[in-house]
């Protein structure tokens, strides 16, 4: 599949079997998107073929692909908000052998569908309501009421919490326990290992393995989408170390009640691991001042700044990376320009002059390796690892002393995510600090210089990062195993 002189795909070849899930690995750019649309029948292929169940298909539509049993979930949903559940699953699809559906009928077989993949979803609610989760499951339940037998999730647990994800893997179990074939497409190794049976790396749009993920390990998968081991993603760590740059003592928030008290310094990695949901996005928001500080001190490079709003620190010099970049931090409707300059402008007095504003903001791209034309192009256009560096060069531009970076590769492919770290390791080389949290431990103690451990909102362990080890993280982060011990 070509697109002018660019060919997305060469000889590239993908098997699925009834009753087994098939990820589809790859870094940004290698087709594995141009790769679904062709099965999906978004686009026609150059040359090849599509076989569904022996038969050779031809797609001029995704409507027929949808006839013929395939049904795709991309990341953004095709439901119509102001319809409810039961009108969005039979949205196209009222008139069956030539007759109208009833509202009824239509109802009556959204329960069925509903109740065949385990779902309490009102039917007559509407789907604007619903949550970003529920909503997914309506996506997959347009496909049971189409009685597909090939299921497509581009990269389905993205904007899903970690409650959404055992649900959406449990409906994936039932989909292939009927004998469906899904292919699902994630930049997340553990989801890929713990759901799918096999693996199917490309690169530069090509095939490179097939393999059983029983069979593989997640250091080969790496290898085959990067060509270089696990190890070789992360930078050199830290052999010295500054003064203490940010510190904190009994910090309370209102959000954050547990004391906390850390210090990270100069040239330092510092990382917060722990189980979801045990306090990490209040610690980085209480630092960040998002969270009004209520006991305890903090101070930055020796000056306290812990009576300052969120923009006062930034003035400061604090930088904040948010977990959620579409939602919390980038202006989708402006350009990359715009984007990289709003901390650097909101330091500096009304209406005054930046200078030698553009040719700083083009540094910081070519610094930070972001594809795109020029500072002109819109951030909605970027894949998720170039929207990503944008916010860090927001922060490179605007000469952020300390990085509070929550999740830094969430959604990003492999090798977005070895120039995400090398950036990261070179801001702490100039003399900075930057505390990251992530879901991620073989990323955090790979990336960091120092680990430590939060639960029920305290830091409750602290480790070296080249000593650390995945089980011993877990054992911190476990509440079980305090109370084993005592």
């Amino acid at each position: 599949m070509s697109f002018g002189a660019v060919q997305a795909l060469k000889a590239m070849q993908l098997v699925g079997h009834a009753g087994k899930v098939h990820a589809v690995m790859g870094e940004n750019g290698a087709g594995k998107s141009t790769l679904m649309k062709l099965l999906s029948g978004v686009y026609r292929p150059d040359s090849g073929t599509i076989r569904l169940n022996g038969e050779v298909m031809s797609f001029d539509h995704p409507r027929d692909a949808q006839d013929a049993g395939i049904s795709t979930i991309f990341q953004e949903f095709s439901l119509l908000p102001n319809l409810s559940v039961a009108e969005n699953l039979f949205l196209g699809r009222e008139v069956e052998n030539g007759r109208t559906l009833s509202a009824g009928a239509m109802r009556r077989r959204t329960v069925e569908a509903l109740a065949e993949l385990d779902l309490r979803i009102d039917p007559d609610r509407r789907v604007g309501s619903l949550s970003v989760g529920q909503q997914q499951m309506v996506e997959i339940a347009k496909g049971v009421v189409a009685d597909a037998s090939v299921f497509i999730f581009d990269e389905p647990t993205a904007a899903l919490a970690s409650h959404e994800v055992e649900t959406l893997f449990a409906l994936i179990r039932r989909l292939t326990a009927r004998g469906k074939c899904v292919f699902y497409i994630s930049h997340r190794l553990s989801e890929v290992f713990a759901i799918c049976d096999d693996v199917t790396i490309m690169k530069d749009g090509a095939f490179v393995l097939r393999v059983p993920t029983a069979e593989t390990t997640v250091d080969e998968v790496i290898r085959g989408m990067v060509g270089r081991p696990i190890e070789e993603l992360f930078e050199s760590r830290a052999e010295a170390l500054g003064p203490i740059l940010l510190a904190s003592e009994a910090l309370v928030g209102e959000r954050a009640p547990a004391p906390l008290s850390l210090r990270i310094h100069e040239g330092e990695i510092v990382g917060i691991a722990g189980l979801e949901g045990q306090g990490q996005q209040q610690l980085m928001r209480l630092i960040a001042g998002f969270d009004p500080v209520r006991s305890g001190t903090l101070e930055l490079a020796g000056r306290p700044i812990g009576g300052r709003t969120a923009r006062q620190r930034m003035a400061a010099g604090i930088g904040f990376v948010p977990e959620s970049r579409k939602d919390d931090g980038l202006f989708l409707s402006l350009d990359i320009g715009a984007n990289m300059t709003t901390a650097a402008i909101a330091r500096r007095p009304l209406l005054s002059w930046v200078p030698h504003l553009g040719a700083r903001i083009a540094d910081v791209m070519k610094r930070l390796a972001v594809k795109a034309p020029d500072a002109k192009t819109p951030v909605v256009d970027l894949s998720g690892g170039n929207q990503q560096k944008v916010v860090l060069g927001r922060w490179l531009l605007a000469g952020a002393r300390v990085l509070l970076c929550e999740e830094p590769t969430r959604g990003v492919d492999v090798g977005a995510k070895r120039e995400i770290y090398r950036q990261l390791r070179e801001f702490t080389r100039e003399g900075r600090g930057i505390l990251v949290t992530s879901r991620e431990l073989p990323e955090l103690i790979g990336l960091c210089d120092r680990l430590l451990v939060i639960r029920n909102g305290a830091i409750v362990a602290e480790m070296d990062a080249r000593d650390a080890t995945e089980d011993e993280l877990l054992r911190s982060a476990l509440p079980a195993v305090e109370s084993e011990a005592a």
